[in-house]
């Protein structure tokens, strides 16, 4: 049985995050001053490097939030504050600092705002732990969807990369029918989520269109600084499309380079990680056209409460969100929503309990609402969607979007191939 939230209308959810409007994202400290009675909770994250947008958006959607339920006066009282370490993107690094958030800084609640690779080594110390924990970026299937990965206090608050596959892969498909589209190659990075992400993408995708055919593959380390010796793959194999699983900063130096070699102009470009308006905005010659799942848009899921996220964010991050951002924004409103049930206790067990099954209401879900299945502990019915690039507000246009029922009829056969149903 699901667990449904109060509502959230425009007014309230507006004048929740009025106090946040003079707050720059830089301005608010790694650890805010103390409070009587404040409930503190931790976040690992990465906060330097070329994607430490992935840490500094994750940090903004997770204040909008804190901030509209400080201002409403709290959880009984007690305010929520948020205490972030940078892991620098090493996973030893992001299972040290989340031990110290816990054990030292005295962090009762985790939000896991790491790249896969680092998720996997906070899961661990959250199993060893016992506290809760949402993980809100990792994209990896097999961290919720493996059973042998299940941890009783942890959940997944991020979309994740089976769903991804199955709607990218139809979405694929069609138009490598309408283009004849058939010989296609992958350029990802090489770790957990770029393997896995580009595996099943392409399986999916040939699931659709069996005329499909991979003529290469290739897997630049993660944080490259240099994409040239792919790109020049990519012109000698000279495929009809290309997928890629690069994300942040990385995706940005990918498309940028293969601007100058004009990569773009002869070959279909799919990306799972392009659609974050600040991401399209760095680029500073954004092709026309290129394909992108859903990531980010003030425009969708069209409800006023998304343009006022919106608008509340940019307030506090002087810059337009990240799918990392309404990922967090939502995981710290299932960890509010948990604490109002307990009465602001603060147990993992206790609040894990009502977090499995909850219903959330939230303007980032497609009919307004975004559910945290309990046999899996991962959220559904959030966007999945696939649009063309345009080099202009709102940068992603024509999103397509897939009926959720399909994504988990194809999503049980997955986990049943895989042995993990």
């Amino acid at each position: 049985m699901s667990k449904t939230t109060g509502g959230i209308g425009r007014r309230t959810f507006i004048g929740g995050t009025i106090a946040s409007a003079g707050v720059a994202i830089t301005g608010f400290p790694h650890v805010a001053r103390a409070q009587a009675k404040t409930i503190k909770v931790g976040m690992p994250t990465i906060l330097s490097g070329r994607v430490a947008l992935l840490g500094t958006s994750s940090r903004a959607g997770v204040q909008v939030a804190f901030n509209q339920i400080n201002e409403a006066g709290g959880i009984n009282g007690r305010k929520l504050e948020l205490v972030d370490r940078d892991s620098k993107g090493r996973p030893d690094e992001a299972a040290k600092v989340t031990r110290d958030l816990i054990n030292n800084d005295g962090c009762e609640i985790i939000i896991d705002a790491e790249a896969s690779s680092g998720s996997f080594a906070v899961h661990e110390v959250i199993r060893d732990l016992g506290v809760l924990c949402l993980h809100t970026c990792s994209e990896s299937s097999t961290l919720t969807a493996d059973p042998k990965q299940f941890v009783k206090t942890a959940f997944r608050c991020a979309r994740q990369g089976i769903h991804d596959a199955v709607a990218g892969g139809s979405y694929a498909a069609k138009i490598a029918k309408e283009k004849g589209l058939k010989r296609w190659a992958t350029c990802s990075p090489d770790y957990a989520y770029g393997r896995d992400n580009t595996g099943e993408f392409i399986e999916y995708a040939k699931i659709f269109e069996p005329s499909i055919e991979v003529v290469d593959q290739l897997w630049p380390k993660l944080f490259a600084p240099d994409y040239t010796e792919s790109i020049t793959k990519l012109l000698q194999t000279k495929p009809q499309a290309v997928y890629s699983a690069l994300w942040g900063g990385d995706l940005v130096a990918f498309i940028e380079q293969s601007n100058l070699y004009r990569l773009f102009q002869n070959t279909a470009f799919f990306s799972g990680g392009l659609g974050d308006p600040p991401l399209l905005t760095a680029i500073k010659q954004l092709p026309t056209g290129l394909n992108t799942v859903y990531r980010y848009s003030k425009e969708y899921p069209p409800y006023p409460e998304n343009k006022a996220f919106y608008e509340a964010y940019v307030k506090i991050a002087k810059q337009e969100p990240t799918n990392w951002s309404w990922q967090n924004f939502v995981g710290a409103n299932f960890i509010i929503e948990a604490l109002r049930r307990t009465n602001g206790k603060t147990d993992g067990a206790a609040l894990a309990g009502e977090v499995e099954g909850m219903q959330l209401k939230t303007p980032l879900g497609v009919d307004g609402t975004i559910t945290m299945r309990a046999k899996d502990h991962t959220i559904i019915n959030y966007p999945v969607a696939w649009g063309k690039t345009i080099p202009k507000d709102p940068w992603v246009i024509d999103y397509v979007n897939m009926e959720w029922s399909k994504i988990l009829e194809h999503e049980q056969q997955w986990k049943k191939a895989k042995g993990y149903a």
